[in-house]
C-alpha cells in the first residue's frame, strides 16, 4: 500500500519507434485520458520522460507499457508524492532524446559504456584511478553533485564533447565514470567517449536518482540536492548525512532554492532565499532589474520611481559587500 495518493514516475528507454509522430499524438491521449500530468519526449530512438498522477493513474500507465514489446522492460524509478509534480501534460516529438549536436550520433543501442550498479558505483568512485563527470548542466551541479566530480566549464549538455576534446590529457588512462539525473544523457554521452577512443568507461546504472533509492549505497558521498525537472525542482540523495553545497547567488550563503530571474529574456536559474528574492528583486543583474518586462516589477506594481529607489539600495549593498563576495 503506498502511504502517499501521488506518485512521480521517471523513466527512459532506447529502442526503435516506426512513426513516432503518430506516436507521439496517440501517447498524449492516453496520457490525457489517464489524467496524468508531466512531460514526455518521443524521438524514432525512444521515449524519455517524466509524469504525476495517482497511484491507480500511474499503475495503469506502468501496465501499459508491460503490455506493449517494445516498451515492456522499461524501468520506472518511483517517488511518492501529496499532489502532482507538473501543470499540464505535454508529449512532444524531438529529433532525438537527448541533444549532444553530434555529426554523426551514437545509437546507446550499439555503443554505450559499463552499467555500474549503485554499490559498484560507490567503489569505483574511491578508486584513485577514477574520474568522475557530470553529464549535466552547469545548474544541476551547483545544487548537488558527486563528493569529488568534475564540473565542467560548459552551460549545457550538448557542450560536453568539446569541453572533453578541450582537456582530453585530464582523462587519458584513467577509469571515466559518468552520471546524470536517471542515467538517459549518459547511455548516449558514455558511447561517444568510447567511440573517442577512451576504453574504460561506466555509467551510473539508473542515474542520481537511483542511487538515491538503494538500500546499500544510501546515496553515500553525494552531497546537496539533485535537481529535477518538475514542480519539486530538488530531491534528497544521501540518507546518511546532508552537506548543502548550494550558495545564495547574491550572499554566497548556503542555499539549495532555486527561481528564475525575473527578466523573461534571462529567465536564468539563481540560487536564493526568499530573503534574496526579495531583496534583489529577483533579478540576477542590474541589467535585468531595469529591464522593462521585468516581472518582479510587474506583479509588486512598482514605479519607476520606487524602481530606481530599489536599484540604487541594491548597487549601494553590493559596494558595501564586493570584497566579502570575492
Amino acid at each position: 500500500m503506498s502511504e502517499k495518493p501521488y506518485r512521480v514516475l521517471l523513466y527512459y528507454k532506447y529502442v526503435t519507434i516506426e512513426n513516432p509522430e503518430e506516436f507521439t499524438s496517440e501517447h498524449l491521449a492516453f496520457c490525457k485520458e489517464l489524467g496524468l500530468l508531466g512531460r514526455i519526449l518521443v524521438s524514432s530512438e525512444g521515449i524519455n520522460g517524466t509524469v504525476s498522477g495517482t497511484v491507480e493513474q500511474t499503475d495503469k500507465y506502468m501496465e501499459a507499457f508491460r503490455q506493449d514489446p517494445r516498451l515492456a522492460d522499461t524501468i520506472f524509478k518511483i517517488d511518492e508524492e501529496e499532489g502532482h509534480a507538473f501543470k499540464k501534460m505535454h508529449v512532444r516529438h524531438k529529433k532525438e532524446l537527448v541533444n549532444l549536436s553530434l555529426e554523426e550520433d551514437v545509437n546507446p543501442l550499439e555503443l554505450t559504456g559499463k552499467h555500474l550498479k549503485p554499490t559498484e558505483w560507490f567503489e569505483q568512485m574511491q578508486d584513485p584511478n577514477s574520474v568522475i563527470i557530470d553529464a549535466r548542466n552547469d545548474y544541476e551541479f551547483d545544487l548537488g553533485h558527486f563528493r569529488g566530480a568534475i564540473k565542467p566549464d560548459i552551460e549545457t549538455f550538448r557542450e560536453l564533447p568539446q569541453w572533453i576534446q578541450d582537456n582530453r590529457e585530464m582523462l587519458e588512462g584513467k577509469k571515466i565514470l559518468t552520471y546524470c539525473t536517471g542515467g538517459v544523457r549518459c547511455e548516449k554521452f558514455s558511447g561517444w567517449l568510447k567511440r573517442e577512443g577512451f576504453d574504460d568507461v561506466s555509467q551510473l546504472d539508473g542515474g542520481i536518482v537511483t542511487y538515491g533509492k538503494d538500500s546499500e549505497a544510501q546515496g553515500k558521498l553525494w552531497d546537496g540536492q539533485c535537481y529535477v525537472f518538475d514542480q519539486r525542482i530538488s530531491v534528497p540523495v544521501n540518507r546518511v548525512e546532508h552537506v548543502v553545497v548550494g550558495k545564495d547567488y547574491f550572499t554566497g550563503e548556503p542555499c539549495e532554492r532555486y527561481v528564475n530571474c525575473a527578466n523573461p529574456e534571462c529567465n536564468r536559474k539563481i540560487l536564493a532565499s526568499p530573503e534574496s528574492e526579495e531583496k534583489f528583486m529577483k533579478s540576477c543583474s542590474h541589467e535585468c532589474r531595469t529591464h522593462p518586462r521585468n516581472l518582479y516589477v510587474k506583479a509588486n506594481e512598482l514605479t519607476p520611481e520606487q524602481v530606481e529607489a530599489r536599484v540604487k539600495e541594491i548597487a549601494e549593498w553590493e559596494a558595501n559587500h564586493s570584497s566579502n563576495l570575492a
